[in-house]
């Protein structure tokens, strides 16, 4: 930090400050075409504020980008979600006093210039538009001078932002270095000494604990945590009562729509009426099976007058049959041009249909279908009883049933878990949208259901008790944990003790089967190993061996402590990488670099202006 506020002060620094902030800590230039900024403040920074509008705004945006990328929204923390955007407003805040500061300003005829470049002020010829732009002002309430004084200020900072991070320096040749490093292999002999088999070695005195507790009592704190009892529901867990015809032929016709048929079949028909109707139809249909025309019988037998004319009625339309249509429309599915029905009892009498034309979309039978159709008529079943239950829920949990009625009232299995906790948490209720809710101030003091909240693909309304709250813990309580971690660590100090004498009998390939304990062959193996813990893989490539030598060296790891053995590091002679993916592998190095950078400066910047957090705004703006 002090290099870098020495540096500030130098001309260089100086224009090193002229650029912009990356996106993770502003908002783009975009923003400004949002609307004006609320007067009510979420934070001081400095003299100026961040507004609760521009806050609730940033929060939302932000929410929605994080949202189109969760399967389950329940796993979005919103108490992150708010810290991160505050920051990042607070950040830019900060940098915009800075540039105003340092005197970075853009002119008039700069702004002038860029406007006429945006899209949203041109015309269909792509020319600047006076009166789109006073629209576009007049819309959002803002002058001229307003939206000219917000696009400076943000390109003030897109100077800014480029200086810091688009300048850091990172050599091709540490690049290459950075590269060879990857490519280092060697073969590696490996023994762990695990940490628990040297449990039983460990003395603890009544003093080590007091002791430990004494120094670290600030951070021996108990967890927040409360006994929940709780119902899931998920569509999956509905059962579906059989599937009715009309609920299929609700599908098949939700289908049609769907598809856009539209029904173009030309059709014909034979009337017969009259108290010996049925048998003259049957007579009718026995000559159409033996071939006769269609068109002939209904000009000498039918009883109506489109007879005259081969029984031709036009296009179907299930609306001219009135009720029935459903009957005719089933006769006449399925059926191909010049097929014709066996006789149907209609409210006419009986009749005969072919058909004489088809120019239509062509579907399949609903009976060819039926298989799909269930199923998708179990579903839309299945969630309108799923919805219609979880409203039934909430409205009881509204209405403050406790969790055992709703769930013996509404069927619903009830589970429990004992020690929910706030931090940490671990169980099958691990989701930010569950423990925020579990542990809201109102639930807990009223000990009442929440509402329905969303996870994964169902539902699940949770009732808090016996609340424990942060505390520090007594030396009594802490007593378990304090000698837990005083016993694994000086089983480590054991463990690593064995594991550097061991080592320091190593000096040659064979000194390894010599020993009292068995070592792993692992062969030839690089930095990104999968058989190495981290602080094994740091360890591994520490040391060079000497040609034709090995080494052998001695660490505490993550299992207690490890003796790797290793002979001489190899490279390979030939990088992977084209000199277009070395090029590219620096700028991202680079850019990693500037945003440390940025940071740094953002930390120095907190030194020089005071940051005051207006937290009864905050509380508000997260509980909306």
């Amino acid at each position: 930090m002090d290099k870098l506020r020495d540096f500030l002060k130098t001309w260089p620094g100086r224009i090193l400050l002229v650029l912009c902030l990356s996106p993770l800590a502003l908002l783009g230039i975009e923003s400004y075409f949002g609307g004006s900024v609320d007067p009510n403040q979420i934070a001081q920074v400095g003299e100026a504020s961040v507004g609760l509008s521009e806050y609730q705004t940033a929060v939302n945006s932000r929410r929605s980008e994080i949202l189109d990328q969760l399967d389950d929204a329940s796993l979005l923390n919103e108490d992150v979600l708010h810290e991160q955007v505050l920051r990042g407003l607070i950040d830019r805040t900060l940098l915009e006093q800075q540039a105003g500061k340092l005197g970075m300003t853009v002119s008039d005829d700069t702004i002038n210039r860029l406007l006429r470049q945006e899209d949203i002020f041109q015309d269909a010829e792509g020319n600047f538009s006076n009166d789109q732009f006073s629209n576009f002002l007049r819309q959002r309430g803002m002058t001229k001078d307003q939206l000219f004084a917000e696009f400076r200020n943000q390109l003030s900072l897109d100077q800014l932002n480029a200086s810091i991070v688009g300048t850091s320096i990172y050599p091709m040749k540490a690049v290459n270095q950075l590269i060879d490093l990857q490519l280092e292999s060697r073969n590696i002999w490996l023994h762990r000494f695990n940490w628990q088999d040297y449990q039983d070695q460990v003395k603890l005195t009544k003093s080590d604990i007091e002791s430990y507790y004494n120094t670290n009592k600030e951070a021996l704190k108990s967890a927040a945590m409360i006994d929940l009892a709780y119902i899931q529901l998920s569509p999956q867990t509905i059962t579906v009562a059989d599937i009715t015809d009309d609920e299929l032929k609700q599908q098949y016709e939700g289908y049609k729509q769907e598809m856009a048929v539209v029904d173009e079949r030309q059709i014909s028909q034979i009337l017969i009426s009259g108290d010996n109707a049925k048998a003259r139809a049957d007579k009718v249909a026995a000559r159409l099976n033996k071939g006769e025309s269609f068109a002939s019988l209904a000009k000498t037998e039918s009883d109506d007058p489109t007879g005259a004319t081969g029984g031709a009625i036009g296009s179907f339309n299930p609306s001219v049959f009135g009720s029935d249509a459903q009957v005719v429309e089933e006769a006449l599915q399925g059926l191909s041009v010049g097929d014709t029905t066996a006789p149907i009892k209609t409210s006419f009498g009986y009749q005969i249909f072919t058909i004489t034309e088809d120019n239509g979309t062509k579907l399949p039978s609903l009976e060819s279908m039926r298989v799909e159709l269930t199923a998708k008529a179990k579903e839309y079943k299945r969630q309108e009883i799923y919805a219609d239950k979880v409203t039934a829920i909430n409205d009881l949990a509204a209405d403050g049933f406790s969790i055992e009625d709703i769930a013996q009232q509404e069927n619903v299995a009830l589970k429990r878990l004992k020690d929910y906790r706030k931090e940490n948490n671990t169980s099958v209720l691990a989701q930010p949208a569950v423990i925020k809710e579990a542990f809201d101030e109102f639930t807990i003091q009223d000990q009442a259901v929440t509402s329905g909240i969303e996870v994964g693909n169902g539902t699940v309304w949770a009732q808090p008790s016996n609340y424990r709250p942060t505390k520090t813990l007594t030396l009594n309580a802490a007593t378990p944990q304090i000698t837990q971690l005083l016993r694994k660590q000086k089983a480590t100090d054991i463990a690593l003790k064995q594991a550097k004498q061991v080592a320091t009998g190593i000096k040659t390939l064979a000194d390894i089967n010599n020993q009292a304990v068995n070592f792993q062959v692992l062969a030839d193996v690089n930095r990104q190993t999968s058989q190495l813990t981290e602080k094994e893989r740091g360890m591994a490539f520490s040391q060079q061996a000497d040609d034709k030598g090995i080494v052998a060296l001695a660490g505490a790891t993550e299992v207690g402590a490890t003796v790797i053995v290793g002979d001489r590091i190899k490279t390979q002679q030939q990088s992977r990488l084209s000199d277009v993916e070395k090029s590219q592998t620096a700028g991202i190095i680079r850019d990693n670099l500037g945003q440390d950078q940025l940071q740094d400066y953002l930390d120095y910047l907190r030194l020089l202006y005071n940051v005051e957090i207006n937290e009864a705004n905050m509380a508000g703006a997260r509980d909306r």
